[in-house]
């Protein structure tokens, strides 16, 4: 398929509620074409709602979505022209392999010879050749996947939806199916919204990230964005591991505890603030100092030996628990030990406390 044959999507106030719960409340959303869209949040969160409203499988109670200039909302689901991929992949175990990926090529019509030709073009980029003939009980589930995956992009759709594809393997296969299914987008270059409540995972794979809590997107924006400058609390502790302090933020500057803060960018009003802290943003301080470095004394509580490094937890004078991760190769502190921690002006990042609620 060529990439600028890949379609964009335009969701304007998409509403969905079963009785009193509202599961999408009033969304938008803009995929870009040829995007990797990721639809990350918890569960119950409305992601798999929205995906499914893509689909045609969930009819909304209002709202509008458009592939290009096309509006959808009324199309059955095999008129959308979407490849689907599912959580369990629901292949058809009654067919071979080449059947199953053979039937959306069936269902539109295809004639048998160019039918098998699609077939094993869909193999050979699922690096799966030569299978069509095997059973679906007879493969692995990562094999599996990749059947559903070539089901799904065999008659060369111009959106592409997955839910979740990857929860039933284990870690390593996971991994490594991640980074396949990002190579294959870049090959084929359509519009894909992938769901996951994987935070790794959406890093991994994603042009951006659209981060939906309470039938809400929190915050739209590349992996980087996301992780290293989230817009709310929510996204924060949802992203990565994060610890919260509350600063105050007046005309002297920004402190902690007493403690003054240098920050890369000063805050638009003054009040209370509250500080994320990332573990791997944390140095434990020698004697000297470095400029641009905030300096944030602390206790160390626990120090755990994890082979390559030193997991220390640490109170900061607040009361509230940090860890940070030390070299395996330096002497590691102990309980009750007196430390300063080192946090960089540049990663000093502050959320105002009333848009940071989750």
């Amino acid at each position: 398929m060529a990439r600028d044959a890949a379609l964009p999507i335009a969701v304007r106030r998409l509403t969905k509620s079963y009785g009193t719960l509202r599961v999408l409340d009033a969304v938008d959303l803009d995929v870009r074409r040829g995007e990797f869209l990721t639809l990350l949040g918890p569960s119950g969160s409305g992601k798999t709602t929205l995906l499914m409203m893509l689909a045609g499988f969930v009819r909304p109670d209002c709202g509008s979505i458009a592939f290009g200039e096309r509006e959808v909302i009324r199309l059955a689901p095999h008129k959308r022209d979407v490849g689907m991929v599912f959580q369990n992949y629901a292949l058809f175990p009654h067919m071979d392999v080449a059947g199953n990926i053979a039937f959306p090529l069936k269902l539109r019509g295809i004639g048998k010879a160019e039918a098998l030709q699609r077939v094993e073009q869909a193999l050979e980029l699922v690096k799966l050749g030569g299978y069509g003939a095997r059973r679906i009980d007879q493969l692995s589930g990562g094999q599996r996947q990749r059947i559903a995956l070539a089901r799904a992009i065999v008659f060369e759709p111009r959106i592409l939806l997955m839910d979740e594809p990857l929860s039933a393997l284990d870690k390593q296969l996971r991994e490594h199916m991640q980074i396949e299914l990002r190579q294959l987008h870049e090959r084929l270059g359509m519009t894909t919204v992938y769901v996951t409540h994987d935070q790794r995972e959406a890093l991994t794979m994603s042009d951006r990230i659209a981060v939906i809590d309470q039938g809400c997107i929190r915050q739209i924006d590349t992996p980087k964005e996301i992780y290293e400058r989230p817009t709310n609390r929510f996204v924060a502790e949802f992203i990565g591991e994060s610890t919260f302090v509350t600063v105050d933020v007046d005309t002297a500057g920004c402190t902690f505890n007493g403690i003054p803060l240098a920050l890369a960018s000063q805050p638009a009003r003054k009040g209370p603030y509250h500080l994320m802290i990332r573990p791997e943003r944390l140095s434990i301080l020698e004697q000297s100092v470095s400029a641009g470095v905030n300096v944030l004394p602390a206790t160390v509580t626990a120090a755990i030996y994890q082979g390559d490094s030193v997991l220390v937890h640490a109170s900061l004078p607040d009361g509230t628990m940090v860890s940070v991760r030390a070299s395996a190769s330096v002497r590691a502190p102990v309980a009750g030990e007196k430390l300063n921690l080192g946090l960089n002006a540049a990663d000093t990042y502050l959320l105002p406390v009333e848009e940071s609620a989750a």
